[in-house]
């Protein structure tokens, strides 16, 4: 239905009819004694009385309030009667309601370019005592509905007509261009336009450019108007420096971002939540997770209490970071503190539970967003379909998309991207060719990342001609291959030992723009390695880290390989050090992340790194890496010092072996049992007595100390030394308190064994006897644990000690519980799956077979 067009008045009609004019008293009557009156005049009342009423109370406001709220929604209440509304109410200053009013207006009326609303005002402004400031609350109200065109119109009919909008109306209309993401220029136009007709930009409007520019990437000019604004004396405010600190975050400038946020109290300014909130944010971004912990001691020191957004961006970033511990504390907290984690909150933890490959646990968020009656976005589905297809879990990832298309949800080209990726993986290549099918017969059509990941699953899968037959086709279709198409097409040639083929596609790539990441160059570094050629190989790794680009551990895993295989040691030695040591290693390649990114490399861990150098004797070299942990502010772990301790020690550097055990105390790691046996084994050697005491009293108060290999050490300790009193009260203390071992019984065996051949036979008995009567003891003694004691009472020609062994053991072995049947009585939340103990290698010839910690990467279950 069509909107009516409105009559515009002119002088002439405010002279109303005696009858409009009487019912006009006669309801001023009414508003004022008998509002409940009011109902009788609804049918008589007419355009004109309605008109008439205004004009006779618009100097009382209370009144002219009381007739808008019985005249607001009846068919008398009509365009003239709203324009002379609209003067009133902004003589008054209520702006609220004349805004909306005025939008009122905007959408009931049938108004091309907003002529008509200007001209009834116009006609009306003086009849009403109004001002021009009545033009600058109609633009607002129509650049707030987006009327960005009606609105200018109306600013320039006011200027035709001698009167001047305002700031307000410019701001208003800059903001309504930077609201719907319009052309930033078309804002550069309406700035300098307002600068020629001589109305002076205020904070607000420089602070709205700023945020336009900012959204643009247009730092350049953002950085030119924060420097017009100080040149024309306008004073930046809060709101000035979160919009510029926010670009800088957004360029991923971080730096100059937060010295920018320190020096906002240099200009008497103090920051507010939100801007700690976009420097956080800044920081998560960019994974510093330890400046972003000191960023919020701060903000609570100056008494800001964290909101949703400020959890949800600190949650967003240990997530992104790999800490999900922490991501998981903080939501709790927020939970506890009375916020209610949102969508935003819920699909952070999603995301994260996918990328650490923890279905179930995302899974578990997901419904935990329903019981809290929180609905799940397109993103939330999209993430959850990516964590199921990026494991190849289709079935779950195709449930997902009917779920959320049910739901309401179109997918995008994201989702269906995914879906694709997931084929590919499964080199289920036709099936993601019918994804493309299907989303080009729903409208979407398939984007630089469809047709980079069809060519990627084709290369992996060594389908090279459907590769460049995908490649063709997204050129055809006037797409431009990015830098991952031709890396993965790079990769697929090298995989053929097709190298020239490689080289002539990445100068192409060259040629083109792209440029060449880390990946491209380490495929090609890796092709050279292959083929021998170790001269080129260093040379792109040199010509990558001048064209800006680090050398990751992939890279330096492939090098060391191709320099070892040639036998070039020296050169393979200095990249290893190199890898942590040089600072053109990034600071953010984490030693945990080594674990996971390093491979055929000796070095997968600081710990193996260590080890490695521990083995061959390069202790200098190991505490170099040790020492350069310290220096990046990574905190070893207990692994690292019980490896480096027990290198010392097979080195004879006992001092420095005892020297790094203290420091291990004092970080609060206990040393692994094995370490501890090193140690105590040089202190003996070295006749260092006292050092030697304080470790043995160290390990009797240590309850974690657990293993059997302690009494073994103690045991033939005492044993050389002849003091096998000592022998009986260490054991037996550690028997008394709790501390024998819950794990196999072998190396009792071997203390019985060492008893058992000196005149301490009795003792051997009572260990025998200890392990079998102990119900907490589940381990059986061995069966040389038991030859042993019938052995030695045998030889003793003590038959009732022979048979009273025998029993004990016999008798252990009918009552205990199999390891199964231990576990399948456990409770369901006890039940803990471990994960198998990793196989020693082969000795190798020249090297002691006795266990090591340099054998241990971690604690196995």
């Amino acid at each position: 239905m069509p909107l009516p067009r409105p009559h515009i008045p002119t002088q002439s009609s405010f002279r109303f009819a005696p009858s409009d004019a009487a019912l006009a008293d006669k309801a001023i009557t009414y508003l004022k004694r008998h509002p409940h009156n009011l109902h009788s005049l609804s049918s008589d009342f007419t355009p004109d009385a309605a008109s008439c009423l205004l004009l006779k109370s618009q100097f009382d406001q209370t009144l002219t309030l009381k007739f808008l709220n019985w005249a607001r929604h009846r068919n008398f209440f009509t365009f003239r009667s709203k324009c002379l509304a609209l003067h009133i109410l902004t003589r008054f200053k209520l702006y609220k309601s004349a805004q909306a009013l005025a939008e009122d207006v905007a959408v009931t009326t049938a108004d091309d370019q907003g002529n008509l609303v200007f001209q009834c005002l116009a006609e009306s402004l003086q009849v009403c005592n109004s001002s021009s400031a009545v033009f600058d609350l109609v633009v607002k109200s129509y650049s707030h509905l987006s009327f960005v065109d009606k609105a200018m119109n109306i600013v320039n009919l006011a200027k035709a007509h001698g009167f001047m909008p305002g700031v307000l109306s410019y701001n208003a209309i800059l903001d309504a261009v930077i609201r719907s993401r319009g052309s930033v220029q078309i804002a550069e136009e309406v700035f300098s336009e307002m600068v020629r007709n001589g109305v002076s930009p205020n904070v607000y409007t420089y602070n709205i450019l700023i945020r336009g520019f900012s959204a643009a990437g247009n730092l350049e000019m953002v950085v030119y108007f924060w420097s017009e604004m100080e040149r024309n004396g306008c004073l930046p405010n809060v709101v000035t420096y979160n919009t510029l600190i926010d670009a800088y975050c957004k360029l991923k400038r971080i730096d100059d971002a937060f010295g920018l946020w320190r020096s906002m109290a240099s200009k008497g300014l103090e920051p507010n939540l939100i801007s700690y909130n976009v420097v956080m944010n800044g920081l998560c971004r960019e994974g510093r997770m330890e400046e972003t912990s000191q960023v919020v001691e701060e903000m609570k020191r100056k008494g800001f209490v964290p909101d949703e957004v400020t959890y949800n961006t600190l949650i967003s970033g240990y997530c992104k970071e790999g800490n999900f511990h922490q991501a998981l504390v903080l939501h709790e907290e927020m939970r506890r503190n009375g916020l209610s984690p949102n969508v935003v909150t819920y699909t952070a933890l999603i995301n994260a539970m996918c990328k650490a490959k923890n279905l179930n646990r995302a899974m578990e968020f997901f419904q935990q967003m329903r019981v809290r009656g929180l609905r799940p976005n397109e993103r939330t589905y999209t993430t959850l379909i990516d964590g199921f297809s990026q494991q190849g879990f289709l079935n779950e990832a195709y449930g997902l998309l009917n779920e959320m298309v049910g739901g309401g949800f179109s997918p995008s080209i994201v989702t269906y991207n995914a879906l694709i990726n997931g084929n590919c993986l499964l080199g289920r290549m036709e099936e993601a060719m019918g994804i493309v099918q299907d989303m080009v017969g729903k409208g979407l059509y398939p984007d630089v990342v469809s047709y980079s990941t069809i060519i990627t699953g084709f290369c992996r899968h060594q389908e090279l001609d459907s590769a460049f037959q995908m490649k063709a086709e997204m050129v055809e279709k006037g797409i431009s291959p990015d830098a991952v198409t031709y890396s993965s097409l790079i990769q697929g040639v090298c995989q053929q030992r097709r190298l020239d083929d490689a080289c002539n596609l990445f100068q192409k790539m060259i040629s083109m723009g792209l440029r060449p990441d880390e990946f491209t160059y380490t495929t090609l570094i890796n092709a050279y390695c292959k083929e021998g050629d170790l001269n080129m190989a260093l040379h792109l790794n040199d010509e990558m880290i001048r064209k800006g680009f680090l050398p990751d551990v992939v890279t330096y895993s492939v090098l060391i390989n191709g320099l070892n295989k040639q036998a070039r040691t020296r050169e393979a030695k200095k990249l290893l050090l190199k890898l942590f040591c040089d600072k053109s290693v990034p600071d953010d390649v984490t030693y945990n992340t080594l674990i996971e990114s390093c491979t055929n490399v000796e070095f997968k861990s600081v710990v193996a790194l260590v080890k490695g150098f521990c083995m061959k004797g390069l202790m200098k070299e190991a505490d170099q890496v040790f020492e350069t942990v310290i220096k990046r502010k990574y905190k070893p772990n207990g692994a690292a010092y019980d490896v480096i301790i027990h290198g010392h020690c097979r080195d004879g550097n006992v001092e420095k072996a005892l020297k790094l055990y203290k420091e291990m105390l004092l970080s609060g790691f206990l040393p692994h049992t094995v370490t501890v046996i090193a140690l105590i084994k040089e202190l003996f050697t070295e006749g260092m007595n006292n050092e030697l005491s304080q470790v043995i009293e160290n390990i009797l108060w240590s309850c974690k100390l657990t293993d059997a290999e302690v009494a073994k050490l103690l045991v033939e300790t005492n044993h050389k030394e002849g003091n096998m009193d000592a022998v009986f009260n260490v054991l037996g203390e550690m028997a008394q308190d709790g501390l024998l071992p819950n794990s196999g019984t072998k190396y009792f065996a071997d203390a019985m064994v060492v008893c058992c051949n000196e005149p301490c036979s009795s003792f051997a008995m009572f260990i025998g006897q200890y392990i079998c009567e102990d119900s907490s003891f589940t381990s059986l003694p061995s069966s040389l644990a038991g030859n042993v004691l019938m052995n030695i009472c045998c030889q003793k020609m003590s038959s009732s000690s022979s048979s009273q062994a025998y029993e004990a053991t016999d008798a252990k072995n009918k009552t205990s519980t199999t390891p199964k049947d231990k576990e399948s009585r456990l409770p369901e939340a006890e039940k803990v799956e471990c994960p198998p103990a990793p196989k020693r290698p082969p000795p190798k010839s020249g090297h002691n077979d006795s266990f090591s910690p340099l054998d241990l990467n971690t604690r196995w279950c």
